[in-house]
C-alpha cells in the first residue's frame, strides 16, 4: 500500500443487511490482488477479534404434518 496518497475510507451504503464501507488505498497495479486479498482477510480477522459481526440474509422453514 502506497502511503502518498492516502487511502480513502468512507461510508458507502446502509443496505438492507449490512453497512457496506469503500476501502480504497492507492497501490501499484502489480501489488492489487495481493492487498485485495491481504486487506480484506484483515478486517475479517480485526472484526473478528473486537467482536464484531457481519449480518447476513436468513430465512426460517417452518414444516407441519398435514393429517387428514
Amino acid at each position: 500500500m502506497l502511503k502518498d496518497p492516502k487511502p480513502t475510507v468512507g461510508l458507502l451504503e446502509l443496505a438492507n443487511s449490512s453497512v457496506n464501507f469503500a476501502v480504497r488505498p492507492w497501490v501499484t497495479s502489480s501489488d492489487y490482488w495481493d492487498l485485495y486479498f491481504d486487506l480484506t482477510e484483515g478486517i475479517k480477522k480485526r472484526f473478528d477479534s473486537e467482536g464484531i459481526s457481519i449480518p447476513f440474509p436468513q430465512r426460517d422453514l417452518h414444516l407441519y404434518e398435514h393429517k387428514d
